[in-house]
């Protein structure tokens, strides 16, 4: 593992990051992988341009970051998607135009309507493959797909080869958002001090070390978004 759940780890000097001691800790633990890999996919791996139509597939930490990184990239309009439509309060408040439920038969045709016709960019962060498919059918002619997330390593994905030429379409994986810790926290850091990545609303509990169990029955059971362990 990598210590994330004891006292003190061990790390070499070059995974440190230096940042600002005014940041409550609570808010700085976040930023170590959900921003990282969340908003990353969206701002570098997918380099979203301001004004662009873009769907967000799985509402997560890390999916709820990539909103907040194409709410602070400039998106014309953001569709959240998620099968729990507890999602949809936090997904609108953190700048989610609309909400669509993956569970429902027409979703897809949902963000199409949505979107005048389908998403410039769509980025994936559920894990499993009905969610990749949507992420690939939501996108329009032209259209880039980006997931950041880690399915069954059996999963496999089918495409029309021939759609990615006809219909110049874009297909990424992003691995921690195609970030560079030492550029991209502290690029992230400076958006959160202006107030364009509130990612401190993303945080649903704190908690001790000695209530991890409970911690993690709420992450298996999606009650939670993001959990602080403070020591």
């Amino acid at each position: 593992g990598i210590s994330c759940f004891s006292d003190y780890a061990v790390s070499h000097r070059r995974s440190l990051v230096p940042i600002d001691s005014d940041l409550d800790p609570t808010v700085q633990a976040v930023f170590g992988c959900a921003v990282l890999t969340g908003c990353g996919a969206v701002l570098n791996t997918a380099r979203l341009h301001a004004g662009e139509r873009v769907a967000i597939i799985g509402l997560g930490g890390v999916g709820l970051a990539a909103l907040l990184g194409a709410h602070a990239g400039g998106a014309r309009q953001i569709i959240a998607v998620d099968a729990n439509p507890d999602k949809e309060a936090l997904a609108r408040e953190l700048g989610a135009d609309h909400f669509v439920n993956a569970r429902d038969p027409d979703a897809i045709e949902q963000v199409k309507a949505l979107s005048s016709g389908g998403v410039t960019l769509a980025a994936e962060f559920a894990g499993v493959m009905p969610a990749l498919d949507m992420a690939i059918e939501v996108t329009r002619r032209g259209g880039r797909t980006v997931t950041a997330a880690l399915p069954n390593p059996a999963d496999r994905l089918s495409v029309a080869a021939a759609r990615l030429v006809t219909e110049e379409r874009a297909l990424m994986g992003s691995y921690v958002g195609s970030c560079v810790p030492s550029r991209d926290i502290p690029n992230f850091l400076a958006l959160h001090k202006k107030g364009l990545l509130p990612v401190d609303r993303m945080i649903s509990h704190t908690l001790e070390l000695a209530e991890i169990n409970v911690a993690m029955e709420r992450l298996a059971e999606g009650q939670a978004v993001r959990q602080i362990i403070c020591f």
